[in-house]
């Protein structure tokens, strides 16, 4: 069984559509989405809120404090010198928060930077994670803007660059990423996140033009 979404501008247009599959296909019209793959759905509006109270409750972090940074500043998350036997836990946390990425690109980077350490993590990364929980329980819906640092890694030396692209109040694009080389200067790092920020708002400026939405503005 197969369930797709169905999306329309004019609502009306909905019934034909279905008439159309259903000459060449079996289904069934189920009720307006709500609720899909663990995000809930409210027209435009999509949050993980239910997800993200699930996975406090299963880790116990329900009743715990809350932080205004998913990272503390200037520290980061370093290799691990001795590593714990069983990393099973610090593995479900990481994935559950790389899930929670798809509509939180404020934790975008963080989470990048833990599941570095799926293999060998230590007491250090487990507090590093919960920190990051601890800042979801009230900011999954801030966004980001371009942001570089140079250097991050304080192993590699190589900075992380990230971007969130808006069209209107809704992110439609957002990265966070290790450089593949290390910058020689903070400015080089800023314009090498500048020019990935600019490439990608070219490419959804030629997307929109294709599909004939053309901007009031310059971006």
């Amino acid at each position: 069984m197969d369930d797709i979404i169905v999306t329309r501008s004019n609502p009306s247009h909905v019934p034909e559509l279905f008439l159309q599959l259903g000459k060449g296909f079996a289904m069934k019209d189920l009720v307006p989405l709500h609720f899909l793959l663990e995000i809930e759905v409210s027209g435009f509006h999509l949050n993980q809120s239910k997800y993200v109270a699930e996975l406090l409750a299963k880790i116990e972090m329900t009743l715990a404090k809350v932080v205004t940074t998913p990272l503390v500043q200037k520290q980061g998350l370093h290799e691990a010198v001795e590593s714990l036997v069983d990393t099973s836990y610090y593995r479900m946390i990481v994935e559950s928060l790389q899930y929670l990425t798809l509509i939180g690109p404020d934790i975008t980077h963080v989470a990048n930077l833990a599941s570095q350490f799926m293999q060998s993590s230590n007491i250090e990364h487990h507090k590093g994670v919960k920190r990051i929980l601890r800042y979801i329980k009230v900011t999954l819906h801030f966004g980001l803007i371009i942001i570089s640092q140079s250097p991050c890694c304080t192993t590699t030396r190589r900075s992380t660059i990230g971007y969130s692209i808006y069209l209107g109040a809704n992110s439609i694009s957002w990265t966070s990423k290790k450089h593949t080389t290390v910058d020689r200067s903070s400015a080089e790092a800023e314009y090498r996140a500048l020019a990935s920020t600019a490439t990608e708002m070219t490419w959804i400026l030629y997307l929109l033009h294709d599909l004939g939405v053309f901007l009031r503005y310059v971006p």
